[in-house]
Order: structure tokens, then C-alpha cells, then sequence
């Protein structure tokens, strides 16, 4: 374990307490007292989500949005500013808090709440649900149930945009994050979801990253 590595040292011990997502605000409320940097704090949001609603000239105007694991909210206003009535909802209390503080005049209704237990309300409810990076996050054991749980969020009609890191089928990495295969992407059409579109990109480095598009039909 890498203690110098807040994610891994912090996600190694959560784990090992029979706690897996307990970490994300032990990572957030460190970041808070200037203890940490949470690697994915970033001013704009991802470059994957913008590239594809500018190619889909997707309009929010009367529709609805969900940001899963949305830390400090980049990317819920980005939809905001789309026209969608965003909810935006993390795990960690801390990282809410400070969404809302970094964004005063918002209308997105940041929301404290846990994928794999979702409030009854949420289901089936969304035009179009953000999940970005956050299932890669969990141990692997938990990809099925968090899988499944995104689904369930996307209404008749609705979108499922799927942004992850990537890797090669054989390929071993050490994680948080443990990159996706192209069959476990693959995985996300579960239940009623089609897809639409899986693009793989790959960066100047050689980094991968999956862009996924599903569909739930009407």
C-alpha cells in the first residue's frame, strides 16, 4: 500500500474494514482540512461529457438529469446548463457540502445519497443518468449491484451516458480505480438498456477511456 497515495491507503483500509465506500469521505473531509488533493477535482467538466453533448446537440429543456458520484459538481452544471433539472448526489456529505458552497447560485439540487441504496423516488425517474467514473471506484465485487442500481435510475425513453477508464481484457491493474473491460462495459445493457453507441478512445499516452451510450426504450 502506497501512503503517500490517499486514495489507495484510504480505500485499502475502508475495505479492509468491511466498509468499501466508507473511504470516499474519509478522502473528502481530508481534502477539506488541506490533508489531501482528491485526484479528480478538476475546474471543467470531463472532456468525454462535453465532446458528446456538443457532437449530440442534446437539449434539457423539460427533462431530467442525474449525476452519480458527482463530487463537486462539474459535471451536474454542466447539464444544468444544458437546460436539464439536475440532481446531483454523492456518498460523501463533505464533498455535497462543498458542491453547494462552490456553487451558490446553482439550480442543481445536490443531494447526499449511496448508489446501491437509491431512494425509492429516483427510480426510473431520469431523462438522463451520468454515471462517470464512480462504479471502476468500487471493488469489484460490488460491479454487479452498482450496475444494476444505475439502471434502475433511467426512465422509458431515457438516456445512460457511461464514462470509464479502460483496460485490455487480460490486463492486471492495482487500484481504486480498477479500469473497465470492454465486457464489463458491455455489462451496463442490463434489464430494459440497449446500446446505442461504445466508442473506445485512446490518448496521445496510451491511456484508455470507454464513452458509452445506452438506452431504456419507451
Amino acid at each position: 500500500m502506497d501512503d503517500n497515495n490517499p486514495t489507495r491507503r484510504l480505500s485499502s483500509r475502508s475495505i479492509a474494514a468491511g466498509d468499501p465506500t466508507g473511504w470516499f469521505e474519509q478522502l473528502y473531509a481530508e481534502a477539506e482540512r488541506g490533508e489531501a488533493v482528491v485526484p479528480w477535482d478538476r475546474d471543467l467538466p470531463h472532456s468525454l461529457l462535453t465532446e458528446w453533448s456538443g457532437r449530440s446537440g442534446v437539449n434539457g429543456a423539460a427533462r431530467s438529469a442525474v449525476v452519480i458520484g458527482c463530487g463537486f459538481g462539474r459535471d451536474a452544471e454542466h447539464l444544468a446548463r444544458l437546460g436539464f433539472r439536475t440532481v446531483a448526489f454523492d456518498i460523501s456529505p463533505t464533498a455535497v457540502r462543498t458542491a453547494r458552497g462552490r456553487h451558490p447560485d446553482s439550480p442543481v439540487r445536490y443531494e447526499t445519497a449511496d448508489l446501491l441504496d437509491p431512494p425509492p423516488a429516483w427510480l426510473g425517474r431520469f431523462d438522463l443518468v451520468l454515471e462517470s467514473m464512480n462504479v471502476q471506484a468500487l471493488p469489484v465485487e460490488l460491479w454487479d449491484r452498482a450496475i444494476a442500481a444505475v439502471g434502475r435510475l433511467v426512465a422509458p425513453g431515457g438516456t445512460l451516458l457511461v464514462i470509464a477508464a479502460g483496460r485490455a481484457e487480460q490486463e492486471e491493474v492495482e487500484g481504486p480505480p480498477w479500469p473497465l473491460t470492454r465486457a464489463e462495459v458491455n455489462g451496463f445493457a442490463a434489464g430494459p438498456l440497449v446500446p446505442v453507441r461504445i466508442e473506445e478512445i485512446v490518448d496521445p499516452a496510451g491511456a484508455r477511456r470507454w464513452r458509452a451510450e445506452f438506452r431504456r426504450p419507451e
